[in-house]
């Protein structure tokens, strides 16, 4: 029993016996008596429901949650190009074209290229959802 149901039925009783007094029809004082302690369940079932269609929106997502890791990927494999292909390439016709700082985008690329491995472990092993 919560907290809450436990302060609800130490008040409903009283309330109970306010409603005998002004109520003859003991069918009737019953029904009204069951509203009243039934009410903070309804209500906080409602917020729980509530609760439930608001996390289904957010387990959504949107196309910036699901692209970032792609673009991300696409901006490393554009620096690999330049440092790899493009800038040996051009060097023999006399194009200098400068090459990309490694050392910063190896622990972003490294980084990803484990969490895709995992992600791809999980989908193997059908822990994903």
């Amino acid at each position: 029993m919560s907290l809450i149901s436990g302060i609800l039925g130490s008040l409903v009783e009283p309330i109970t016996g306010l409603i005998g007094k002004y109520q003859d029809n003991k069918l009737t004082t019953e029904q009204l008596a069951f509203e009243i302690s039934t009410l903070a369940e309804r209500h906080s079932q409602d917020i729980a429901l509530a609760q439930i269609e608001v996390n289904k929106e957010e387990a959504k997502g949107n196309w910036f949650q699901s692209s970032w890791r792609p673009a991300c990927a696409w901006v490393c494999v554009a620096g690999f190009s330049v440092n790899f292909l493009i800038s040996p390439l051009a060097a023999p016709f006399g194009v200098a074209i400068p090459m990309v700082d490694l050392t910063t985008m190896m622990p972003v690329l490294l980084g990803m290229l484990g969490l895709g491995g995992l992600r791809t472990f999980e989908k193997t092993k059908g822990l994903n959802k």
